[in-house]
């Protein structure tokens, strides 16, 4: 654990909310099978202070298909997570949690549906779903509060005012109507607390895997309105995290401006590494929020990737979240 934070096992639940009108705080994970190209994730923010929860959950199937929900379920207080279906559970602070979905998946044929969900979420076809993964702890926590108001959370105080991740063995099961699949493999989990709204973040690129040896990464590129640029992350390598001192990204886009391939140069205090991740299905999500100034809206990429780091080969995520201004991603093609 880095000396500027500080992480306690009480963290890992439910914080008390300040009297921000966007005070959020959120769990995510996500488990993939080391064998087959398949898993997901799943997320629920409570914004107790607003009255309701973000709920979503992505499943990435087998057959290409895409099963996902997403809900704005009503919640009255942030002393649990549990909302909508989701259910998040803290089997042992800092060791292990699992997370759960019980209800209705909306079924994707073609992820391009996903760009304009409006029609989509009124006609798309359902199937009764559940998922269901348990995390067993195979890095230390990284993260926590910050020791003062000069250090920054993962994603910028502006978003977070505490987070911390883990990488985890991960096994569960996925069921989509009558069909059902066993998960065996690893996954990531995060969870933060503080002030949110979406659109705080110009953009950043988000990469996070795990291998069948244990080894995984998470890396971070995020830039600020003013062009600031910070670089961050850490390599898991034999169960222990190297703090990332450089990382450099080259996209390769569709022509519908989403990342199809990247390829990562990353420099730890012991190590250079070359990491290439292919996106083996892409959930082009957006999120929308009105304020005073109108209605602001961000792209939230989600690419399901197969990522390759020497002779080993796993699964992960790809996320590019930016802003969209006069139809244009902000980022783009950084």
């Amino acid at each position: 654990m880095s000396d500027k934070y500080i992480m306690r096992p009480e963290h890992e639940f439910n914080h008390a909310p300040d009297a921000s009108p966007n005070f959020n705080e959120s769990v995510y994970s996500n488990a993939f099978d080391s064998h087959s190209a398949f898993g997901g994730w799943m997320r629920l923010g409570n914004r107790v202070n607003e009255g309701y929860a973000e709920l979503s959950v992505c499943l990435y199937l087998p057959d290409g298909r895409i099963a996902c929900q997403f809900r704005r379920p009503p919640i009255s207080a942030n002393d649990r997570f549990e909302a909508g279906g989701i259910r998040y559970t803290v089997n042992e602070p800092l060791k292990s949690v699992t997370m759960s979905y019980d209800g209705e998946l909306i079924i994707v044929d073609n992820p391009e549906d996903l760009r304009n969900p409006q029609e989509l979420f009124a006609k798309g076809p359902r199937l009764p779903g559940h998922a269901s993964w348990t995390h067993i702890a195979e890095s230390p926590v990284h993260g926590g509060e910050p020791v003062d108001d000069t250090i920054q959370s993962m994603y910028g105080r502006d978003f977070s005012l505490g987070h911390f991740n883990q990488h985890s063995r991960a096994t569960g099961v996925i069921r989509v109507g009558d069909e059902s699949w066993e998960i065996d493999g690893r996954g990531w989990r995060d969870h933060s607390w503080g002030p949110r709204y979406w659109q705080v973040i110009y953009f950043y690129r988000l990469f996070l895997a795990n291998f069948r040896n244990g080894d995984g990464f998470m890396l971070l590129k995020i830039t600020d309105q003013k062009g600031n640029v910070r670089r961050q992350g850490v390599l898991l390598v034999d169960g222990q995290y190297e703090e990332v001192l450089d990382l450099e990204m080259q996209t390769d886009w569709t022509a519908a401006r989403d990342p199809a391939f990247v390829r990562l140069g990353v420099m730890t205090a012991k190590r250079k590494v070359r990491i290439d991740g292919e996106i083996v299905r892409m959930a082009p999500l957006r999120n929308r929020r009105k304020t005073e100034e109108g209605v602001l809206v961000s792209r939230i990429a989600e690419g399901f990737t197969r990522f390759t780091w020497g002779d080993q080969v796993g699964y992960g995520m790809t996320e590019y979240i930016e802003r969209i201004e006069d139809g244009d991603y902000v980022g783009y093609p950084l």
